[in-house]
């Protein structure tokens, strides 16, 4: 809010520079009139001159307008003439291409890039070694096992065997 505060000063103190600017350059440039006492004739002939300054003024204007429209259509048409070389060129469609932390910020700082992202590096490290070491593993005959429990019989050993816990 301070800012806005001193921003809002000054421009209000620039505001009052460019009237002040402003004033001055009509003082200097036009001088106050005086038509008091003056005879018919004289209001007359002031009128012309004021007239006639007012028409050197518009055709100055005029002649700058002019030149202006001239500029901007050569501008719309070098415009035009660079849109139709950019035509003539397709453009291939932009896909999406996956890029890494380091890689990105290599592409957009370049050589000054020394910090590296690898954000795997601060994970823990898990021993697998000490887990498969508990774990006893029974290695047997499969087919034995799907033999057992294929047919009826097999079904049979499941439903007493489910059913023999609770009995008890």
């Amino acid at each position: 809010s301070l800012m806005l505060a001193k921003a809002k000063e000054c421009w209000e103190q620039e505001h009052e520079e460019r009237e002040a600017e402003k004033r001055r350059y009509l003082a200097e440039r036009i001088p106050a009139l005086q038509t008091r006492g003056l005879s018919l004739s004289a209001l007359q002939d002031l009128c012309r001159d004021l007239h006639a300054k007012v028409e050197v003024v518009d055709e100055e204007r005029y002649d700058i307008e002019a030149k202006c429209l001239h500029n901007t259509r050569e501008i719309k048409d070098l415009k035009l003439k660079v849109l139709d070389l950019r035509g003539k060129f397709k453009r291939p469609p932009l896909r999406r291409v996956r890029v890494s932390a380091d890689a990105m910020l290599r592409a957009l700082l370049g050589s000054k890039h020394k910090v590296s992202m690898d954000l795997r590096a601060n994970l823990k490290s898990v021993k697998k070694e000490d887990t498969e070491k508990e774990r006893p593993v029974e290695v047997g005959d499969w087919r034995k096992n799907v033999e057992a429990m294929s047919g009826m019989e097999g079904r049979k050993k499941m439903f007493d065997a489910a059913k023999s816990p609770t009995s008890q």
